[in-house]
């Protein structure tokens, strides 16, 4: 039976989300069953996350936050971060982190093949 891979996507940068989640699937081909799931926003990305682990065996999250005028981006960027970390390692799942942090979106726009890497890792830890 194949394993099954949660991909979440906070699609509030439209582009530079569908980037990043092609970039992942063609990663992950058909050699796993996939889901996606799109939020908002990376901040909704864990509860999301948490909400379905059990129906899960890895997950990949994918996302964007730009740097803007104020300290928010710090605050997302850290907690999405850390939530992910922790969901991780308490349940012992595997989760790519591929919510990319840039300056502008010109940065963004390059970074799209994080998926693809954030597809990497999970299906790294799920062959041990």
């Amino acid at each position: 039976m194949k394993k099954k891979i949660l991909i979440v996507v906070a699609n509030y940068y439209e582009n530079i989300a569908r980037s990043l989640l092609n970039s992942a699937k063609s990663r992950i081909k058909n050699k796993y069953n996939i889901r996606v799931i799109n939020v908002p926003g990376a901040f909704e990305i864990p509860v999301t996350i948490s909400k379905n682990l059990n129906k899960f065996n890895g997950f990949i999250a994918l996302g964007c936050v730009i740097k803007g005028q104020t300290p928010h981006f710090d605050f997302i960027s850290k907690a999405t971060t850390d939530a992910l970390m922790t969901l991780s390692i308490t349940s012992k799942k595997p989760i790519g982190n591929g919510v990319i942090t840039c300056l502008n979106r010109k940065q963004a726009n390059q970074r799209g093949r994080k998926g693809s890497e954030a597809a990497k890792a999970v299906l790294s830890v799920l062959s041990q």
